[in-house]
């Protein structure tokens, strides 16, 4: 068993073991991928007044997210095609994270379904919901969700068009990959992959296949997804939607004062500062640089977590210490699923959780929750106010 001391390792075995077409889903952003690469990098822009002569006895990372206690400040963030980084990725990932004491977010485009997850857990978990041309397909996915005794309805706001996603097109990304003779070869290589996936509960969209008329296989669920993004969501659609969910609601996709404002007077119990890692618009600013604007527009009015870029607990620190109230993490996740199934998932908090922790006592801070802009020291012009 390799010793595992921080993410980077877990990111390492996954692309030995996981298929290109799947870990280049994961590990790319769009065009030239300039938004994906800032995400990380911006986090080292910002460093650490370290504290010393502070008692540190009987620290704690726990905390809150939208009422909900957590083991510290950290969710799951919905990542479609987790099941084909593992057999049975959701579940698996789910597992990890309630046994942990943290959210798990379920993606609409997870290969496991809603009812899957729900089955082989004890506890609510998220849910996140893309909104489709289909309305009646969406209604029924709502109630599906509330079947479940999902806690709260994380709906994404940044994917109304796909963005540009090179390595995607170019390696033909599908669940379950297209048997062509560049995949045959790069899947010769992972046969462990593949034999875990022979025993898969899903190899497609278990959200999807058998819950749409007229799908039924990898065709016609390809051709019915190209279209279905719905380009005409606003304000609007998104209070019918929170009406009909009928709870708690995150906003998720929020990259502007403005939008983190209307996100507020629509009444999201919280908002997710982020850029979908980086998936959407190439070029925009990244999340971390962008949450010291948003909660100065609306810090005192929504809840606010940040999501994309998180590689550490150092990074959690840095994004609560800025405002956040929690913070999602997605690849993080994702390599230690594909490089060790659940027990992966679990290292993967386990490392992030030692780091915050460490971090927070160097800091001189006893509980998440009293970490503030003086833990840090920030350059001035970090938040890039463009004309």
């Amino acid at each position: 068993m390799p010793v595992i001391t921080n993410i980077g390792d877990l990111k390492r075995i996954y692309a030995r073991r996981v298929p290109k077409m799947f870990y280049d889903y994961t590990e790319s952003g769009s065009w030239t991928e300039q938004t994906f690469r800032e995400n990380t990098t911006d986090f080292d822009k910002i460093r650490l007044r370290q504290r010393v002569a502070v008692d540190m006895a009987g620290r704690s990372t726990a905390s809150q997210m939208i009422g909900q206690d957590v083991s510290m400040p950290v969710a799951l963030a919905p990542v479609g095609l987790t099941g084909m980084q593992c057999a049975d990725g959701e579940i698996k990932a789910a597992r990890a994270a309630e046994a942990f004491g943290v959210p798990f977010t379920l993606s609409t485009m997870s290969i496991n379904s809603i009812e899957d997850v729900a089955e082989a857990t004890t506890k609510p978990f998220w849910f996140q919901l893309y909104t489709m041309r289909d309305e009646d397909y969406v209604r029924r996915l709502i109630e599906r969700a509330k079947a479940a005794r999902c806690s709260a309805l994380v709906i994404t706001l940044d994917l109304q068009i796909l963005g540009q996603r090179h390595k995607d097109l170019k390696n033909g990304l599908s669940a379950p990959p297209k048997l062509t003779p560049k995949t045959i070869a790069n899947l010769m290589t992972k046969w462990s992959w593949g034999l875990e996936m022979l025993g898969a509960k899903r190899r497609h969209f278990g959200n999807i296949v058998g819950h749409v008329e007229g799908i039924s296989d990898a065709s016609s669920l390809g051709a019915w997804t190209a279209e279905q993004f719905d380009p005409s969501l606003d304000w609007g659609k998104i209070e019918k939607l929170k009406d009909m969910w009928g709870g708690k609601v995150i906003l998720k996709g929020i990259l502007d004062e403005e939008d983190a404002r209307m996100a507020a007077k629509v009444g999201a119990d919280a908002i997710t500062v982020s850029n979908h890692g980086g998936r959407q618009l190439d070029g925009a600013l990244s999340s971390i640089r962008m949450l010291p604007r948003i909660m100065d527009a609306v810090g005192d009015q929504v809840e606010v977590h940040l999501d994309s870029g998180i590689r550490s607990g150092q990074d959690v620190l840095k994004a609560l210490a800025l405002g956040a109230s929690g913070t999602m993490i997605g690849r993080a996740f994702v390599y230690g699923l594909g490089a060790m199934g659940q027990q992966g998932v679990t290292r993967a908090l386990e490392v992030i959780h030692k780091e915050l922790d460490t971090s927070m006592a160097l800091c001189g801070e006893k509980a998440v929750t009293n970490l503030g802009r003086h833990n840090l020291l920030v350059p001035e012009d970090f938040t890039g106010r463009w004309a």
